[in-house]
């Protein structure tokens, strides 16, 4: 179930007719965050004393899968790298496309993987493995990376969510078998408080909304309902706490210096960026912002001039901010998609999907920057040094993360689940 909340303003329930989902939607939001938990006093001033560990990533997340020639991987001089050219970086005989120019500059920090590959070339499934280490079935819902380093990492005492997602993306799940406590926390748009997350009454009403609430449980519950009864009350529990806490000012942009703000760029992803610095700054383990639409079958060079556009400063000002903060070293940036592009170009000047062979990019959190892992071929068709897994690739994120990449969770069938199923960790990312 998502956090994403809905009010709803008729509550309409027969007494020993009760549906689950019936009751899941009507409850208000207000009257439930009534009085499901009672919020601390004062407010946690550090992120490391709110996390366990004190381990944060952000998932930079290009959906629809982008063109690793035109981003991270230019092929200057072969028909099959178009007319993008390559432009050199901080760093010494590193190279990038042309249409990242600030990112160039932040070279010393990032690790470019040049070498990931798989065999999933659908965007939901594709999607779902480089989320989750697994492929969808119908028997076992597995857990999303964010759901889990919020399980792993999330300190539960804290009054924002573990785990927040910026921007919808329908194929990259949820907390799957690991229940409702890590899920995603939804928020459609930085830039603006998320939705439903006021107050729309007094405090007389708020308590009477709160009885109503009990009664309803109650009834509910004599009805058939008590399994669904928790489940719900976690989830309202956890709003209740995050919409009457201080600490829901992390959301608003305009408390950011002017200058910041310009630092990050404008536009929904630039917003999302500094937004993510906010939110692990407040405490929140793991924020992913989504970047779409990759899918450029059509009009390549183009598409992805303009998609780099609204990347370049809002992630290079991510990079560089974390860094000046002191907060690099503890958080983890991770930037990729769900596979890349196919070298040669179609008849529509576009590129399709290309699992065989594409990027990813991973800064902090303990990553050696500056460096390139793995290559391809001149012609930029196959992996011809250091292959690297989704599953060696999560496995890496773990390691950084100081999460237990072994460790198994139970599904609702008593089925051992691992947190990623084999792959290794790429170590030269950390040397």
């Amino acid at each position: 179930m998502s956090h994403t909340l809905h009010l709803q303003t008729d509550v309409q329930i027969r007494r020993g007719n009760v549906r689950r989902r019936d009751f899941l939607k009507a409850i208000p939001l207000a009257a439930v965050a009534a009085g499901a938990l009672s919020w601390r006093d004062g407010v946690v001033a550090s992120a490391a004393e709110l996390r366990k560990q004190g381990k944060a990533c952000i998932l930079l997340w290009m959906q629809g899968g982008p063109s690793q020639f035109e981003t991270f991987s230019p092929l200057p001089g072969h028909a099959n790298g178009g007319e993008t050219k390559a432009i050199p970086t901080s760093v010494s005989g590193i190279e990038i496309a042309e249409n990242l120019p600030k990112i160039a500059e932040q070279m010393e920090h990032l690790c470019v993987i040049r070498s990931l590959t798989s065999k999933e070339g659908s965007h939901p499934r594709a999607n779902y493995l480089m989320h989750t280490g697994y492929l969808p079935t119908a028997t076992v819902k597995y857990p999303t990376l964010g759901s889990i380093a919020a399980r792993e990492l999330g300190e539960t005492a804290s009054e924002l969510p573990s785990f927040v997602r910026i921007g919808a993306n329908p194929f990259s799940g949820g907390a799957g078998l690991l229940g409702v406590d890590y899920d995603p926390f939804v928020v459609q748009a930085a830039g603006r408080p998320p939705e439903n997350t006021t107050l729309p009454t007094s405090a007389e009403r708020y308590q009477r909304r709160l009885s109503l609430l009990d009664r309803l449980e109650r009834d509910y519950a004599a009805a058939g309902g008590k399994q669904a009864v928790p489940d719900h009350q976690k989830v309202y529990a956890q709003a209740a706490r995050m919409i009457t806490s201080p600490q829901m000012k992390a959301f608003d942009l305009a408390a950011e210096p002017e200058q910041a703000r310009e630092a990050y760029g404008s536009g929904p992803f630039a917003q999302g960026c500094l937004l993510a610095r906010r939110l692990i700054e407040s405490g929140v383990t793991f924020v992913e912002v989504n970047l779409g639409n990759w899918d450029t079958h059509q009009d390549n060079f183009a598409r992805t001039k303009t998609l780099c556009g609204q990347l370049d400063q809002p992630m290079a000002a991510l990079v560089a901010d974390l860094k000046q903060r002191g907060m690099l070293d503890d958080t983890l940036v991770v930037w990729t998609g769900e596979f890349g592009r196919t070298p040669r170009i179609n008849p529509n000047t576009g590129r399709d999907h290309y699992p065989r062979a594409f990027n990813g990019v991973l800064a902090g959190g303990g990553i050696r920057g500056g460096q390139v892992i793995g290559r391809v071929d001149a012609r930029g068709e196959g992996v011809e040094d250091r292959p690297v897994s989704v599953n060696d690739f999560l496995q890496t994120v773990c390691h950084s993360l100081g999460i237990d990449a072994t460790k198994e969770n139970m599904s609702s069938i008593g089925r051992p689940i691992k947190i990623v199923d084999g792959g290794e960790v790429v170590t030269e990312a950390f040397s």
